[in-house]
């Protein structure tokens, strides 16, 4: 470890997925954040946990085969394992927050008001505060002064104009926060700083993972994203539906007998390309099975790209064409497969090669940057 980073006001970021929790330790380097290491709890809940923490040059520091059974539990493991590898106490935590309501559309210091918040924005995502209030509650507990930041994933797309972020249901919806919020903004921020003003006009972003979202950005400004209310909307994902006629929702509620968590699973876990090939999502098996001439993981793969596909041309669409377009995230990343068929033919409308980007998305250093320019900001204004 370097002495410098040693005394330097150090930030955790914690970044919460469904079943993982990737974290990172940074400190305010020459020009950005430096990592003091890395790593992730993966497995979490699933009796197959695993924690693994890298130094900043990728040396495995820490590979422990363990159980935990909530995020929390990961957090513990963390807490106690960190301090034999960096011998000072964070000054700041980090927290990605998937979802923030209506009020809540900007990154902040966590106070009493703003977990009041969270919690009676529930409703708009179910799936996701009550797991990021639980996961902060901890934190806050271990890391009891230090000071505790959320950057909200859906921030980036408040700039989206009303025409792309009304849904056509009347105004009482709307006011009452049914509206398009779109997510990744945090790796979609990391994007924007990764070109910084190579960035041009006309940009398209494409987060594919087991959760997928594109964004149509103008000036480094998002204008339009696939997600919507919840991060089920849009294309359809690992297990995830994307969007469905509504009349779908009707025929099971009437036919089916689904209540709302019935449906809620249906189509957050049993779905997308899961559901397209009877029960695989990952893309490097289906794309195995692919090359032995498996129908569904040839329907799933390709439906999934095709989504890409149209969204990309209806973004060029909508931005009077495009100058950049760029893949993060597992599939975007490592796939050749999806993105060959995600831009196949588009060269027609003006997408050359030279346009397209592979990046890796650093969510948990662009979290640490948020949180250093929050820090600073308050330094300043006392």
């Amino acid at each position: 470890m370097k002495k410098s980073a040693e005394t330097s006001d150090l930030i955790l970021v914690l970044n919460s997925g469904s079943s993982s929790l990737k974290f990172g330790v940074y400190y305010r380097g020459a020009s950005d954040e430096e990592a003091l290491l890395t790593g992730s709890a993966d497995g979490i809940g699933q009796g197959n946990g695993t924690l693994h923490i890298r130094a900043a040059d990728g040396t495995p520091l820490v590979q422990r085969e363990s159980v935990h059974e909530s995020q929390s539990d990961a957090l513990k493991v963390l807490s106690t394992v960190i301090p034999q590898h960096i011998h000072s106490t964070p000054v700041a935590v980090g927290h990605r927050v998937v979802h923030g309501g209506p009020h809540l559309r900007s990154h902040q210091l966590i106070t009493s008001q703003v977990l009041d918040q969270l919690r009676s924005a529930t409703h708009f995502a179910p799936l996701h505060i009550p797991q990021a209030l639980t996961l902060i509650a901890s934190a806050q507990s271990i890391f009891p002064s230090a000071e505790h930041f959320a950057c909200f994933d859906d921030a980036f797309h408040r700039t989206i104009p009303e025409v792309a972020s009304r849904f056509a249901l009347p105004q009482r919806y709307f006011d009452a926060g049914i509206q398009r919020y779109g997510f990744h903004g945090i790796s979609y921020e990391s994007l924007v700083h990764h070109f910084g003003v190579t960035l041009p006009e006309r940009s398209i972003f494409a987060h594919l993972g087991n959760g997928a979202s594109l964004c149509a950005l103008r000036n480094g400004m998002s204008i339009d994203t696939t997600m919507g209310l919840t991060p089920t909307g849009g294309i359809p994902m690992g297990t995830r539906s994307g969007d469905l006629d509504p009349g779908i929702f009707l025929y099971l509620l009437r036919n089916e007998k689904l209540d709302a968590d019935k449906l809620e699973d249906l189509f957050n876990h049993q779905s997308g390309l899961s559901g397209l090939s009877s029960g695989e999502s990952d893309v490097k098996m289906l794309e195995e099975r692919a090359r032995s001439d498996d129908p569904k993981a040839r329907l799933a793969l390709n439906a999934f790209a095709v989504a890409v596909r149209k969204t990309i041309g209806a973004y060029m669409a909508l931005l009077g064409g495009v100058d950049l377009l760029a893949f993060t995230g597992g599939i975007g990343e490592h796939s050749d497969y999806i993105r060959a068929k995600a831009t196949e033919g588009l060269e027609l409308l003006g997408l050359t090669a030279d346009k397209i980007h592979i990046v890796t998305a650093q969510e948990e250093r662009q979290i640490a940057r948020h949180c250093r320019e929050m820090m600073l900001k308050q330094s300043t204004s006392k």
